[in-house]
């Protein structure tokens, strides 16, 4: 049964998304900011429809966000998340790798939406232009979201967080929010499980905090539901 509710998954969620990206690619061009946003949110949540009636996985939100501009650390364990972000953030702008943003339309897209451009190691300059892009986010409102162990990790691994986690709490000022997800055992598969994924909200972490003890809050926030 597993298996058959997979398939059926992996055929509604992508064929349509191949309809939702066709969509998308017209708003990007075709249409105001704000459309082009809602038909991507609209990805978001032909996820989660598919995920409910199809698979039987099911989404939790276990505490809630501050209003104003956050800085959101979140667990990562496999596609769910990255895609169910606007489910559970209001039209947030995402920290991602340069790489990404280098793609043909895809990272002309990403900008348009207010995907932040991650360069490791690329000096002062491209700090200053990251810097700016997410303060330009921030004075309109919007959360902040960033994985910083830095990619996907395997539920039950525990790995330190990325050093850039702690340049960006210093130099953006912004109260972080540590988000703890259990995606893995249910989605991470070719063979997918039903059940819920939980997302547990940390409260505020204040700006200004010695780096280790930011640090130490965050990692041990999200994985609090990372058991092996």
């Amino acid at each position: 049964m597993r298996l058959l509710r997979s398939l059926a998954f992996y055929a509604a969620f992508y064929g349509g998304s191949l309809l939702i990206v066709s969509a998308c690619v017209f708003t990007l061009f075709f249409a105001s900011r704000q459309r082009f946003r809602r038909t991507v949110h609209s990805w978001s949540a032909w996820q989660r429809i598919c995920c409910r009636t199809l698979l039987g996985i099911t989404p939790r939100v276990e505490g809630s966000l501050p209003t104003g501009p956050v800085l959101v650390a979140l667990k990562h364990e496999s596609f769910f998340e990255a895609i169910d972000l606007p489910q559970v953030l209001d039209t947030p702008g995402v920290f991602a790798k340069v790489e990404l943003m280098r793609i043909p339309l895809w990272g002309l897209a990403g900008r348009r939406y207010g995907l932040v451009s991650v360069e490791r190691d690329q000096g002062a300059r491209a700090l200053r232009h990251m810097l700016a892009e997410a303060r330009a986010l921030t004075a309109e409102g919007r959360p902040l979201a960033i994985f910083p162990e830095g990619t996907r990790v395997p539920h039950g691994t525990q790995p330190e967080l990325k050093s850039g986690f702690a340049g960006l709490y210093k130099l953006l000022g912004l109260p972080v929010i540590a988000v703890a997800i259990d995606s893995g055992p249910l989605y991470h598969r070719l063979i997918k499980r039903p059940g819920v994924i939980t997302y547990k909200l940390s409260e505020p972490i204040p700006p200004g905090l010695p780096r280790a003890e930011a640090e130490a809050r965050v990692h041990a926030a999200i994985n609090a539901l990372n058991q092996p």
